[in-house]
């Protein structure tokens, strides 16, 4: 049987020159500047089946995420919280680069950032959502769905993901002869601690640029995702692609982080 490969992204060396020559101007392809973000539209409760749910366009990028909420038994290492599983998902039809089948490298980064970001904010606290320690836990499942790839879908999914937390509800429970079932008629709103905003930073021709679209992304030596919490502390860091950043850089996207949190921030929650 024949394997279905997926086309390699490629820019043309024009195409390339041009923008790291826009960029070298303070300058992009579509007239942003170095530090600014795309439209950004944010939707929530957008699945009607879900405990939470968020669409978040990111210009032409498109991402939504799900949140399901069920029983578990927690793992042995940790009896007395919940379990948050994040997964991702790139839907072929997002991009002539995603094919059908198991998550690949990118998925499994995409998922992993997110679920860092969570984690070490501590936005859930997993100790909350423990029933019965070491025998009945909350599960919370966190889906996301990449529906169009135009760039950037760390910072997307990671806006998504903090949209439908902080509209998901948690239902409450009833024990019966030991067991522990939900009660769906009673609920109240998922307990969130913190909020982590991911911003990501492209490192092209030595400058660097927030939000960087699908061709910026060809274009870029590197990236750098700094998710940064409520207090503006950095809670965790992550590097892409095949060049480097220099320390300068580093302390130069930290401080643009920061500062660009507090604005993605006021979008999610405004």
């Amino acid at each position: 049987m024949m394997k279905w490969m997926a086309k390699e992204p490629v820019i043309s060396k024009i195409k390339k020159r041009r923008i790291i020559q826009l960029i070298s101007e303070g300058k992009r392809l579509d007239g942003r500047g170095k530090l600014d973000y795309r439209e950004i539209r944010i939707e929530k409760g957008i699945i009607g089946t879900a405990e939470g749910s968020a669409m978040v366009c990111l210009g032409q990028t498109e991402v939504v995420v799900g949140v399901k909420i069920g029983l578990n038994a927690p793992y042995p290492d940790t009896p007395n919280e919940g379990i948050l599983a994040v997964n991702a998902e790139l839907v072929p039809l997002a991009s002539p680069t995603f094919e059908p089948g198991p998550p690949d490298e990118r998925a499994i980064e995409l998922a992993r950032v997110v679920d860092r970001g969570i984690r070490s904010s501590r936005a859930v606290d997993l100790k909350k959502l423990c029933i019965i320690p070491g025998r009945r836990v909350y599960i919370l499942f966190l889906d996301i769905y990449v529906l169009n790839h135009d760039g950037n879908l760390i910072d997307a999914s990671a806006l998504a993901a903090l949209a439908a937390l902080s509209n998901a509800k948690l239902y409450g429970y009833q024990i019966e002869n030991e067991r522990v079932i939900l009660d769906k008629s009673i609920w109240s709103p998922l307990p969130l601690q913190d909020h982590p905003v991911a911003v990501t930073l492209a490192n092209i021709g030595g400058e660097l640029v927030v939000d960087p679209c699908l061709e910026e992304e060809l274009a870029m030596d590197a990236r750098i995702t700094i998710t940064v919490n409520k207090d503006g502390d950095i809670c965790a860091v992550q590097k892409g692609g095949p060049g480097f950043l220099t320390v300068e850089q580093v302390l130069e996207a930290i401080n643009i982080a920061r500062e660009k949190a507090e604005e993605l921030r006021a979008k999610v929650l405004g």
